[in-house]
């Protein structure tokens, strides 16, 4: 299932075909497509090869959760993408290979994007912090 070629929610065989006909208006290169269950993934590019599992609308916006939380750890410089990665494969008990939100189901998706907002919440008041200890150092001087 994991390959894209079965759909997970009706166990039968998907489509391969151009992700026009998901998004209608651009190509974002082939998909694997389950149109009854609204369920699809994406391939590398040049590839057969599936981004991830096929995911229907639910599960797509909570990938979307997931990475809108977990990508800020890297993307805003509190570490690095691998350390990230690392971070959260820590945080998963998972082996790294296995640390791709695209394979994530539901309950997994859900466990990145709160503790991956726990971890901005502290990092960003660290931040705050460090602001008014500056603020105040620069006052006594």
């Amino acid at each position: 299932m994991l390959r894209g070629e079965i759909c997970p929610y009706c166990k039968q065989p998907t489509k391969f075909v151009d992700s026009i006909e998901v998004y209608r208006w651009r190509s974002f290169g082939m998909i694997y497509l389950c149109a009854p269950c609204d369920a699809y993934v994406g391939v590398h590019k040049d590839t057969d090869k599936a981004l991830g599992r096929l995911a229907n609308e639910e599960l797509r916006r909570w990938k979307n959760y997931a990475h809108f939380w977990f990508d800020k750890l890297w993307k805003n410089n509190y570490m690095s993408r691998k350390e990230a990665y690392t971070w959260l494969s820590e945080k998963l008990n998972l082996p790294s290979e296995y640390v791709h939100i695209g394979f994530f189901g539901i309950e997994t998706c859900q466990k990145v994007g709160k503790v991956s907002q726990d971890l901005l919440d502290l990092l960003e008041g660290r931040q705050v912090q460090e602001l008014i200890e500056n603020l105040e150092l620069k006052q006594s001087q």
